[in-house]
């Protein structure tokens, strides 16, 4: 699933997880031409938001071994659209990838016909980094290597700023100790209801540092970690929501001034059940508030959406559209049914930790 992620101009309104991967399942498959069927070595295969990749051999077939759970394969090459499939441990042996042609007529019609600004990285270039890498203390240490790949058009008539990248976008995260290969399919902010959303694919690669470096990378790590949304999903796939110092509030979308209700029991068997492949299934809908208590939220944070520097907790808002399968890493879908805001927003890619990061 594509990574969509929706940020909210506006607020209203450490322990460390138990969760362990141990089991590991194996995806293999061939990537063919859809109009010849002819292989293609050197197409680029990997899970996005993971560390775990590869490149095809001379005769386009892959191998990658992975933790139990699911996963967005995505299969890219040069001058083909991008593929994506989903995966898990029942559906990932002797897959045949086809990747199709990109229609060149199609591209360039849609360039002519947009509104590029000229000078668009020196105007928009501090607002992007601002909304897509973030704004947090990890943010000041994240370097986007390659901006210029970066094309910026501007919509007058939809009051709209939209962001593409030439090629793969490369982030380097000094806090965390990652590179982060970054396929943006785009970047779009509506200047009417101060709404940004972004979606592309993700590939993160650990950089190789000193024993004092490193140290650090796994401190800040855990601190990130602590507290996402990832952390809250699996909590939440194991069970242990109270003993990860997460609480679940439901919204009532129906007063004018927000009021809450506490999900005494997120594991009801009528929203919360096992299923086939150890699954499990969230029959859910609405808005809901998820507290963290186990860490205060950074002051930068408070400061900048005008909250009181006295708040102890994190407090992220989820809106669910409709009910949502996880899987045992932390994965679930459909993605595009859960809208985050409040802090999970504010933290952005500068926070992000890979899928297949397992706090020790």
């Amino acid at each position: 699933m594509k990574i969509i992620l929706i940020m909210i101009g506006l607020i209203t309104g450490a322990l460390q997880s138990g969760f362990a991967q141990t089991e590991t399942f194996i995806t293999n498959g061939t990537v063919l031409d859809s109009s010849g069927n002819q292989a293609l070595s050197g197409a680029s295969v990997f899970c996005q938001n993971t560390t775990i990749g590869q490149v095809t051999n001379a005769e386009g077939k892959f191998a990658l071994n992975l933790p139990k759970g699911g996963y967005s394969l995505i299969i890219s090459y040069t001058g083909y659209e991008t593929q994506e499939v989903h995966i898990n441990s029942t559906n990932a042996r002797d897959l045949s990838i086809t990747l199709k042609p990109k229609d060149k007529t199609l591209t360039e019609f849609t360039v002519s016909g947009s509104n590029e600004v000229a000078d668009g990285l020196a105007k928009y270039g501090q607002f992007f980094r601002d909304n897509f890498i973030g704004t947090t203390p990890n943010a000041a240490m994240c370097v986007i290597e390659n901006p210029d790949a970066l094309q910026f058009y501007y919509s007058k008539k939809r009051n709209r700023l939209k962001i593409k990248s030439k090629e793969d976008l490369v982030i380097t995260n000094n806090a965390l100790g990652y590179k982060i290969k970054y396929q943006l399919d785009s970047f779009a902010y509506e200047y009417g209801p101060d709404i940004s959303t972004y979606s592309g694919y993700p590939f993160f690669e650990e950089l190789q540092g000193s024993e004092e470096q490193q140290a650090l990378w796994k401190k800040n790590r855990v601190k990130a970690y602590n507290g996402s949304r990832l952390h809250f999903i699996r909590s939440w796939y194991d069970s242990t929501l109270k003993d990860e110092g997460f609480s679940l509030e439901r919204v009532d979308t129906t007063k004018r001034i927000m009021t809450t209700f506490p999900v005494k029991n997120p594991y009801d068997s009528i929203h919360y059940s096992v299923v086939d492949n150890d699954d499990v299934e969230i029959d859910r809908r609405g808005k809901f508030r998820v507290i963290y208590r186990n860490e205060m939220p950074e002051k930068k944070f408070l400061t900048q959406y005008k909250l009181p520097q006295t708040l102890r907790s994190q407090i992220s808002l989820l809106d669910i559209t409709d009910g949502f399968t996880i899987e045992q890493n932390g994965y679930f879908y459909e993605q595009t049914d859960i809208v985050n805001s409040g802090y999970w927003s504010w933290e952005k890619v500068a926070e992000a930790v890979p899928y297949d990061y397992n706090p020790e």
